[in-house]
Formats: C-alpha cells, structure tokens, sequence
C-alpha cells in the first residue's frame, strides 16, 4: 500500500496514472493483480475573521457611496469592491481620506493600498481605533 499527501502522484509498472492538485491519496493493491485508488476528499480550513462591528461596516458603506456619488438606492456591503462600484486609485484615495476624517484616524499609505473591500476598510479602522485606544 503506498499513501501521499501531495500535489500530484505517478505511479509506473504496466499502469501509468497521473493525479494532479490532490489532499490525500490512497493506494492499495489488496492481495490482488488490480490496482484500487480512492480519493478522500479533505475539508478545506476556512477561517474568516471579520473585526469590524456592523456599525463600521454600514458608516463605511454610506461614505464609498457619498464619495462615489452612487445613487441612495446603490446595493454597498462589506463585501463591495471598490473596483466594482466603479472607483478608480483616485477615487479610492479621496474614500480613505473620507473615512480618516469621519473616524479621526490615520491611515498609512501602505495600509490604504490593502483596501479592496468595504469590509477591508471597516477592519483596518477597528484596528486603528483599537490601537489608539489601548
């Protein structure tokens, strides 16, 4: 029996197999000349991690709207790119100065161009407030 936990496996004697982009393969020839192989899937790890409270997130989508002139009945939720709501590195730019007036923090250049989401954006001033406050 032979195992891998790789990306791809090649197995050569008479039988020749390729599997690409696996988790987990098992191979067995059970006491037998057939070859069996299964694939257990394995689960993917998610782990999501959202900071901001909902009163960020909603006070963060009403400035992308007013900053972008987007009409009151625009759909913005934290998961909105900005890209999307059609805002150009400008426009992006005068949103972070927005949000950094309304919450009175500072944004570093380097944090600001990390900022793709409105959810991005809610999460970098929780943890701008929360580093000023402690």
């Amino acid at each position: 029996m032979a195992a891998t936990t790789g990306a791809s496996v090649f197995i050569s004697s008479r039988l020749t197999m390729r599997v690409s982009s696996l988790k987990l393969a098992s191979i067995s020839t059970q006491g037998r000349n057939t070859l069996s192989f299964r694939l257990r899937p394995v689960p993917a790890r998610l782990r999501v991690s959202c900071a901001a409270k909902p009163e960020t997130v909603e006070k963060v989508c009403e400035i992308v709207k007013k900053q972008l002139a987007l009409p009151d009945d625009s759909k913005v939720t934290g998961e909105s790119k900005f890209a999307a709501l059609g805002a150009d590195s400008l426009d992006t730019v005068e949103i972070v100065m927005g949000l950094e007036e309304e919450f009175g923090i500072s944004v570093e250049e380097e944090s600001a161009q990390s900022i793709a989401t409105v959810q991005d954006a809610a999460d970098l001033i929780e943890k701008l407030i929360n580093k000023t406050d402690a």
